[in-house]
């Protein structure tokens, strides 16, 4: 596997972007190491609230929200996932599977022996989140999902079957233009060019142009057996799931519906619809912090957090 890097000078002076980046290293099966990066930021004695993005955008899709849960006290942990932001980037689409990419986070979340988590999800972050979840539901205190799903194979909406014939078809994909397409204001030049920081030209953009493909929404795609397997530990899942998506998402809207028939817990949480596009981090980000604020307060306290 042929592994790029985006250089570490792409990354300087990006707007509202002050975190020290922290790296993990992981070996895929065949052998490749692979670093990815992650923010870890607050008091490392509190719970840690993982927030998980998805395509085409990284970490700094949740700066506005670490800065405000860290005021408020709380440690936010933002990985970028493999392809995306400072993590590496395997320079082929055939590197890039579903299954790989809930491999490497389920080894990035065990070597840094996350527990307690309270899990916030979007998108893609959903996708292997939630798989994270029903791997190690030991780990995790609660869960929030967001304009995401975990599909088995039951179709798309149309808005997502657009998403897919643009990402597969545009000649340059167009990371800064596409998550200011995806929210309901507009990013400003400089948000824009911290969303492309991580992608100097197309050849770093392979993992970005394969997610949208491998998004299980026939019953010939992969995967489609895992997450029914993942499903199934979600029905069992006992501790609170909330949902909040976003009241202007036309690739997800409505898929809150899902998660409320299928898994028990969220009978006994208070869902919320938050006013927004598919980038719903950019559209109301103190309500997400609020919510997560709040949330976390809600817990038993363990006793003892890594």
């Amino acid at each position: 596997m042929d592994v790029l890097r985006t250089p570490d000078e792409r990354f300087e002076g990006l707007t509202d972007w002050p975190f020290a980046p922290r790296y993990t290293q992981i070996t895929d099966p065949d052998g490749t190491r692979l670093r990815l990066h992650h923010v870890d930021e607050g008091p490392g004695d509190q719970r840690p609230i993982l927030l998980m993005h998805g395509e085409p955008s990284w970490a700094y899709l949740y700066r506005k929200i670490i800065a405000d849960l860290v005021a408020r006290g709380r440690r936010a942990v933002a990985p970028d996932l493999v392809g995306f932001g400072r993590s590496d980037k395997p320079a082929s689409r055939g590197d890039y599977t579903y299954e790989r990419h809930v491999a490497w986070m389920s080894d990035w979340l065990v070597r840094n022996d996350l527990k307690d988590i309270v899990l916030f999800c979007q998108d893609w972050g959903g996708l292997i989140g939630l798989r994270l979840v029903a791997a190690f539901p030991e780990r995790f205190a609660a869960v929030v999902v967001s304009n995401t799903g975990m599909p088995v194979g039951q179709g798309k909406t149309e808005g997502f079957e657009a998403w897919l014939n643009f990402s597969q078809n545009v000649p340059e994909l167009p990371i800064g233009f596409i998550l200011n397409g995806g929210t309901s204001r507009d990013l400003s030049d400089a948000e824009r060019a911290a969303y492309d920081a991580p992608f100097p030209d197309e050849s770093y953009k392979e993992g970005a142009r394969q997610f949208p493909a491998l998004v299980p929404i026939t019953p010939e795609h992969a995967s489609i057996a895992e997450n029914e397997a993942a499903w199934k530990v979600l029905e069992r899942f006992d501790k609170p799931f909330l949902t909040a998506f976003s009241d202007a998402d036309p690739i997800t809207r409505g898929g809150e519906a899902i998660f409320q028939a299928r898994v028990p817990a969220t009978q006994k949480s208070k869902h919320v619809t938050l006013k927004g596009g598919h980038f719903i981090q950019e559209d109301a980000p103190a309500e997400i912090a609020a919510l997560l604020d709040e949330l976390v307060a809600s817990l038993p306290q363990p006793e003892a957090v890594a």
